[in-house]
C-alpha cells in the first residue's frame, strides 16, 4: 500500500513536471538550499550563543530574531523539499540516508521545542532568576548543532548516493 502511494505520487502531473522541467526542478532546489540556509543560519548562531558566543547579546533577544528566521526557513526548506521528494519518492523514500535525515530532522525539531518549554519551565519556576544554568545551554547547543549538522550532511549525502 505504502509502495503504491509512492508510485502514484511520483506519478502524479506535479512530479512529472519536475523531472521534466530544465527550470522548474533546479529553482525548487535553490528554494529549499535558501530554507536550509535560513534555518541552518538562525539555529547555529543561536546554539553559539548557548555555547558562550557573543555574551553580551541576550538570549531572549536573540530567540525574538532568530526563531521567526529559523521558523520561515524551515517553512521554505519543508515545502521545497517536498516538492523535490516527489519527483522521486520511490528512491527517496528507500534510501537509509534519506530516512536517517528525517529521524534527525524530527530529534532537531523535538530537541528545539524541549528547549524552548524547558527555559519557559524554568523561568515560571524560578521567577526572575534568569536563563537555564550556564552548564546546561552549552550542552544543548552543542547537541542541537550536531544534529542540524548531521541533517545538513545526510541532506546532501541523499543527493549523491
Amino acid at each position: 500500500m505504502f509502495a503504491e502511494a509512492l508510485a502514484a505520487v511520483e506519478g502524479s502531473v506535479l512530479a512529472a513536471a519536475l523531472r521534466g522541467s530544465t527550470w522548474l526542478y533546479p529553482l525548487v532546489n535553490a528554494g529549499h538550499i535558501a530554507g536550509i540556509a535560513l534555518l541552518f543560519g538562525a539555529i547555529a548562531s543561536f546554539d553559539l550563543r548557548l555555547m558562550g558566543a557573543w555574551r553580551p547579546i541576550s538570549l531572549d533577544g536573540l530567540a525574538r530574531v532568530l526563531v521567526p528566521v529559523a521558523a520561515t526557513g524551515l517553512a521554505l526548506a519543508a515545502i521545497a523539499g517536498s516538492l523535490l521528494f516527489i519527483a522521486k519518492a520511490r528512491d527517496y523514500a528507500a534510501s537509509s540516508l534519506f530516512q536517517t535525515k528525517m529521524l534527525m530532522l524530527l530529534i532537531g525539531l523535538a530537541n528545539a521545542l524541549a528547549y524552548h518549554a524547558l527555559s519557559r519551565r524554568w523561568r515560571r519556576q524560578r521567577a526572575g532568576t534568569g536563563p537555564l544554568p550556564a552548564a546546561v545551554q552549552r550542552l544543548q547547543g552543542a547537541v542541537s548543532l550536531a544534529v542540524w549538522l548531521s541533517v545538513l550532511v545526510l541532506g546532501r549525502l541523499v543527493g549523491y548516493f
